[in-house]
């Protein structure tokens, strides 16, 4: 079928109570482009205010009913063909009507879903679409509102290739040879038989074919086929994490020499293999898994998913030393399996947070008993032909994972997901304190009750770790979801690298994934994936930080007002503040950490903590990194002591500054590849020079800012497609003359864009703020923000950027 963008001139506004409008004023439409995000444009408010998608939870954003509509024209010559509207993510609880008349819904808002709409269009004349959509309590994260990923109208003849009906497999890999099978299923609504001749060509990445087969196949009236084309690659090329390659298939349907349909689909060719003697190997050699969990949400843009974000953030994943990503908590957009796959990013895709019990007041699990099958088959139908996919996790952190009933749900489940593709493997995100909550609690005490009294508080917050730990390596885990875990092909563990060790002698055929894990253990949970063959990798959370669940990740330090660590942060956090990455794309140190600890980075690297926090005692949870920068500049601070963390795997770690020397300090492995120093601050220059057996391997360099504040603008691209999900991201720096960026001088920046583009989102990292994603103006964080446009047409795109004591900075982009 013939796909053609449905994202433009639609209108959005709050759901209107009909008999209200009656009588009162009416409520305005926006105007509006898709992908939308309509939560992230309302006002957020405090608990105490209007009700909000719980509270901290949905980063304070307000919930609701969203309405939209289009107006569109269908020609005459249409009628008697098949048109349906293809929505990739309406979140949730989507109702569609066209022309007054219902025409489908979907409750699940991360499941692509079809409306069939012949039955209800007027012919030669205006036609008109409502979408409305519903986000109210049922989420554990910002989830965003609205038709927040692409729509597409379908059109074809009443003979064609069915929606996601090409599926591409590979059936055997031996050395340069591949046997490839083609499978295209055909859709016949005419009232005869119909006998078919389907072409297949594969094209490698230079667009040359290299294999090719035509088909005949009838179809009967009102049935569907299912057309198997065996094509042989005898110079292939395989798909890896290195060199992801991707062949294209081009299908043409036609009948008696007249055309009827086409299609293309991309592919990969690799083969995937698992023991636990051999762990995973993709193409026949080992691989452990370097991942990340990641949310949906674009930070400033919120839930809107465009094609450009998902492959920037994708890239800077990749670059960051992650090989894998596990969508979290729900299937992932279209547009970032096509960026992993282009990139070479293994995926994890993930079905559902919730089952039969509810998580949030009004969540998925209300629809799940009803509509979990058709949620696996839209997930399995997206994720078909995309050679980045290995794995399909069919929860997250259920709690009925404990039981027999849970356990006997998973098995219904994975088999399922089996039915529909034999080629993956299944894993299950359990966490086991979680499957045996009801009798944790008293676990947790005896516990207490052997160990020692009066711990500190440093101690406390290793405990909330250790805690789950120990739960998880109890024999009441063992036997309560031993069957759980027996489902699956891969069994999916958070937050309990306690049963790595303890699984290899309990359960010898047991493979085991990291599903979730603290970013402060990645030392330790790292060096358990390589001594371990039965374990293949870990996920932390997260490399992306993100909007809601606010402050899980804040560094926090005790003070005599706050003595005790306290979960999540009042209005008006904002963020998590979990991630490698910040939201606007910048590296924290933590990812660098990270880096080092994955064996990628030989050279050390330095991250200096807030002076005003030196001394304190650190009551962060063990998602918190501590407050530290890449920064030498602490304006203020002069003479004031000061923590510096040095990051390297080498056995000694020597800092200096302004060529002075300070000290040296063990690193490497045997000290968590950490080196600590406590001098004055001082401005300058501050030297980290790492040694192993006495030879220098590596160097880190921090300088302070100085002179005057510069105000800089750098687009990530200088030339832009005028296509739909395209995006220019501009990187806003205070910095010094020399490019040293400016930590402490944060102050507003404004922008303005003319021409051929428009300004979607302008951000900061900051964990919290009264400032909105839509407005002109934003304060930076550190030193930095991020501006986001988007092409209107072919052109110039012009951007202005002002700030206060600053000259104003101008950069240009180009759109083709």
């Amino acid at each position: 079928m013939i796909h053609t963008s449905f994202n433009d001139n639609w209108q959005t506004r709050r759901k209107v109570n009909p008999f209200a409008e009656l009588v009162g004023s009416v409520a305005p439409f926006l105007n509006v482009t898709l992908p939308h995000d309509a939560m992230i444009g309302q006002d957020r408010v405090p608990p105490d205010g209007a009700v909000t998608m719980e509270g901290g939870a949905g980063a304070y954003f307000q919930g609701g009913v969203f309405e939209y509509r289009k107006t569109f024209f269908v020609p005459e010559e249409l009628r008697g063909k098949r048109i349906l509207f293809e929505f990739e993510g309406v979140y949730r609880d989507a109702t569609v009507h066209i022309n007054g008349d219902y025409a489908g819904q979907r409750p699940y808002g991360y499941s692509p879903f079809t409306v069939d709409a012949d039955a209800f269009l007027r012919y030669g004349q205006d036609n008109e679409i409502r979408v409305e959509a519903r986000a109210h309590q049922d989420s554990r994260w910002y989830s965003g509102a609205g038709i927040y990923r692409d729509v597409w109208m379908l059109t074809g003849d009443v003979v064609r290739i069915a929606p996601d009906g090409v599926r591409v497999a590979t059936l055997d890999v031996e050395g340069e040879r591949a046997v490839v099978e083609v499978a295209t299923r055909l859709r016949n609504d005419s009232i005869a038989p119909r006998t078919l001749d389907l072409a297949v060509s594969i094209l490698d990445s230079s667009g040359n074919a290299v294999a090719d087969d035509v088909t005949k196949v009838t179809v009967l009236p009102g049935e569907y086929a299912t057309a198997r084309s065996r094509v042989y690659l005898r110079q292939a090329r395989l798909w890896d994490v290195d060199s992801p390659h991707l062949y294209t298939s081009q299908l043409t349907l036609g009948d008696a020499g007249q055309w009827l349909d086409s299609g293309i689909v991309h592919f990969g060719v690799r083969s995937l293999r698992l023991d636990p003697e051999r762990g995973l190997r993709l193409n026949g050699r080992g691989i452990k898994l370097r991942g990340t969990c990641v949310h949906h949400d674009s930070g400033p843009l919120g839930a809107a998913t465009y094609a450009r974000a998902e492959e920037r953030r994708v890239q800077i994943l990749k670059d960051a030393g992650f090989n894998a990503i596990r969508m979290s908590h729900h299937p992932m957009s279209k547009a970032m399996l096509n960026a992993c796959d282009r990139h070479g990013m293994l995926v994890v895709d993930e079905t559902f947070d919730m089952w039969t019990s509810t998580k949030s007041g009004f969540d998925y699990s209300l629809h799940f008993p009803e509509w979990w099958e058709r949620d696996v088959e839209a997930m399995v139908a997206k994720d078909y032909n995309h050679p980045s996919v290995i794995m399909y996790s069919i929860g997250n952190e259920i709690p009925e994972t404990g039981s027999a009933v849970g356990a006997a749900w998973g098995r219904k489940l994975a088999e399922k997901i089996r039915s529909l593709d034999g080629g993956r493997y299944v894993t299950n995100a359990i966490n086991c304190h979680l499957a045996v909550i009801t009798e944790a609690a008293t676990l947790q005490q005896e516990q207490q009750e052997d160990g020692e009294n009066g711990a500190g508080i440093n101690t406390l917050m290793a405990e909330m770790a250790d805690t789950t730990n120990r739960i998880s390596a109890s024999d009441l885990v063992t036997r309560r979801t031993a069957e759980s875990f027996g489902v699956l092909d891969i069994a999916g563990m958070n937050y309990a690298d306690s049963r790595y060790a303890l699984d290899r002698e309990l359960f010898p055929n047991r493979i085991i994934l990291g599903t979730e894990t603290f970013p402060t253990r990645i030392d330790r949970t790292w060096q358990l994936v390589e001594q371990y063959s039965h374990v293949i990798g870990d996920f932390t959370w997260t490399g992306w930080d993100y909007l809601g669940e606010v402050g899980i990740g804040r560094p926090r330090y005790a003070t005599p007002e706050n003595p005790k660590p306290v979960f999540g942060a009042p209005f008006p956090a904002l963020l998590a503040g979990c991630g490698d990455i910040d939201i606007t794309g910048h590296r924290r140190p933590a990812s660098y950490y990270r880096e080092i600890v994955f064996g990628l980075r030989t050279a050390p690297y330095i991250a200096v903590q807030h002076p005003g926090t030196h001394g304190k005692t650190f009551i962060g949870s063990p998602w918190a990194w501590s407050d530290s920068t890449a920064s030498w500049t602490w304006p203020g601070w002069e003479g004031k002591p000061v923590t510096v963390e040095v990051y390297s795997d080498a056995d000694e770690v020597e800092l200096l500054l302004n060529n002075r020397p300070v000290n040296r300090a063990p690193a490497g492995p045997a000290h968590r590849y950490r080196a600590h120093f406590d001098l004055p601050y001082e401005p300058g220059e501050l030297c980290a020079v790492a040694y192993r057996n006495g030879a220098e391997t590596g160097r880190c360099r921090l300088a302070s800012a100085r002179g005057p504040v510069t105000l800089t603008a750098e687009a990530d691209r200088p030339v832009l497609t005028a296509t739909h999900g395209e995006l220019g991201f501009i990187a806003l720096t205070l910095t010094d003359p020399h490019g040293t960026c400016w930590t402490g001088a944060d102050r507003p920046v404004r922008v303005e864009v003319s021409g051929t583009g428009q300004l979607m989102a302008l951000g900061s990292a900051a964990p919290e703020s009264l400032e909105r994603f839509d407005a002109a103006e934003r304060h930076t964080y550190q030193g930095r923000a991020l501006a986001i446009v988007r092409p209107t047409a072919i052109g110039k795109i012009h951007i202005r950027v002002t700030a206060p004591g600053c000259e104003a900075t101008e950069t240009t982009i180009t759109v083709e």
